[in-house]
């Protein structure tokens, strides 16, 4: 099988950092280079500074992978020769430039949120399933070992009948122009982190998974939501508490309070590749347990997933419905709130 000829929309940080170097382990794809923005596809104000400091960006990108720079998005998206478009753009862009990679007969793997909304989410999805085209979302945090690992123990019956999950997200302020406080460009703490623990709620309450209730919160000079709840409760009655917020003391957190014992980490969603997350397990009135769970790369297990995607018909309509589901509870909250 020929290699998938694959793009990145943007030379962003996480592209760099994280994804090529996960690219570069996936054998099957071959990077075909990087696109910056062109003046009229610029979100904002485009000057000669903007697009000298996105080329350097994009150098290094050549320099340490190869492939070529693109002088615009559309240019890279309308090649040929590219098979499928990775897209890194904040969350408000992800529509419009998903739905061009989409009709270019690309597949496409997009940063988590999907889409700002469950609407727009959707429409991507229909144009995918007519083309016969895989659209994969980036929540990677799903494909490390240590998700198998703790769900392996609940099932055990270790800790007794499950009672309650709690989950917990947040991180301190970053910088004023940082994406996330910026309502134009899809920010917020429920799109963004808010959104992790909706994902990991809803494979932990499985199908039946519903928002009951949730608050989000403002602070003064931001336009975006900094901080909130939700809960989730399955048809069984099983209850999951998330928070989640982006001016907080940070937290990473899964807790499985049983019938008999709990678990708790704290690296649930941020383990890095080489990272040995650590679990703490308490049964009964037994001294605290502290285990190592395995050491993954999850996104280079992302990556992959998106190749079965690809070359599986089965493992394309299972990202659609997953992709929906997510979307449409991210939605639910938002409704809650108005």
């Amino acid at each position: 099988m020929s290699k998938i000829r694959i793009g990145v929309i943007c030379p962003s940080e996480i592209a760099f950092r994280r994804f090529m170097p996960a690219l570069n382990e996936v054998e099957e794809f071959e990077f075909s280079g990087v696109a910056i923005a062109a003046a009229n596809e610029w979100n904002g104000e485009y000057s000669d500074s903007i697009l000298e400091s996105e080329l350097m960006k994009a150098q290094g990108f050549i320099e340490n992978y190869g492939g070529k720079i693109f002088m615009s998005y559309s240019s890279l998206i309308e090649d040929e020769s590219i098979d499928a478009v990775y897209l890194p753009l904040p969350p408000a862009l992800h529509y419009r430039w998903g739905m061009k990679a989409l009709e270019n007969n690309k597949h496409l793997f997009i940063e988590k949120p999907s889409t700002t909304s469950a609407e727009d989410t959707e429409s991507l999805i229909s144009l995918a399933e007519s083309k016969d085209l895989a659209i994969h979302e980036n929540y990677m945090f799903v494909y490390h070992k240590q998700i198998t690992e703790i769900m392996r123990i609940i099932e055990s019956g270790e800790i007794g009948d499950v009672r309650l999950y709690r989950i917990a997200f947040g991180f301190p302020r970053r910088s004023i122009n940082d994406f996330r406080y910026n309502k134009e460009l899809g920010g917020g703490t429920l799109l963004d982190n808010g959104g992790y623990t909706v994902k990991l709620a809803s494979i932990l309450l499985g199908e039946t998974a519903r928002i009951v209730c949730s608050n989000l919160n403002y602070i003064e000079d931001f336009k975006v939501d900094i901080f909130g709840t939700a809960t989730m409760i399955n048809d069984s009655g099983l209850t999951a508490q998330l928070s989640f917020g982006m001016d907080n003391c940070y937290k990473c957190d899964l807790e499985v309070w049983g019938s008999k014992g709990n678990l708790f980490t704290n690296r649930i969603f941020t383990a890095p590749a080489g990272f040995t997350p650590k679990l703490v397990k308490k049964v009964n009135n037994d001294p605290d347990i502290l285990l190592n769970l395995p050491e993954d790369s999850s996104f280079e297990k992302s990556i992959r997933e998106f190749l079965q995607c690809i070359s599986l018909k089965d493992k394309r309509v299972s990202a659609y419905k997953s992709i929906l589901k997510q979307a449409r509870l991210i939605d639910n909250i938002r409704e809650i709130n108005q």
